[in-house]
C-alpha cells in the first residue's frame, strides 16, 4: 500500500532545488554587497519549505516506526500533530501569496 504523502513529499523535493537555485543568486548578492528587499524573503520561504519538507519526512518515518511498533503511540500522534500544524501553515502562507498576487495583478499600471 503506497502512502498518499510519499508522493506529496517527493514532489516538494523536486520543487525545492528551484527555489534552492533561486536562494543561490540571493547568497551572490549578499557576498558582493548588495541586496535587494526580496532576498530576505526569498530566504525565509527556501528555509520554510524545507522545514515543512524536514517536519512531513519526520512524520512519515515515526508513523512507519509506530506501525513497526518501534514507536509508542504518543511519539506518532505529536509528529503526525506537528505535521498537521505545518501543513496548515503551508496551506495559509499560499492563500496570502495567492491573494497577493491577485490583487497585484488587479492593480492598474
Amino acid at each position: 500500500m503506497m502512502m498518499t504523502t510519499d508522493i506529496s513529499i517527493a514532489a516538494l523535493n523536486m520543487r525545492l532545488p528551484a527555489l534552492d537555485t533561486q536562494a543561490a543568486g540571493t547568497e551572490r548578492a549578499e557576498t558582493s554587497g548588495m541586496q535587494g528587499p526580496g532576498d530576505h524573503f526569498t530566504d525565509s520561504l527556501v528555509e520554510a519549505g524545507a522545514n515543512f519538507v524536514d517536519t512531513l519526512s519526520a512524520a512519515e518515518a515515526t508513523s512507519i516506526r509506530g506501525i513497526k511498533g518501534e514507536a509508542n503511540s504518543y511519539e506518532v500522534a505529536s509528529a503526525v500533530m506537528e505535521a498537521e500544524q505545518a501543513l496548515r501553515m503551508a496551506v495559509s502562507v499560499r492563500d496570502k501569496v495567492v491573494s497577493a498576487y491577485l490583487e497585484i495583478s488587479r492593480m492598474q499600471i
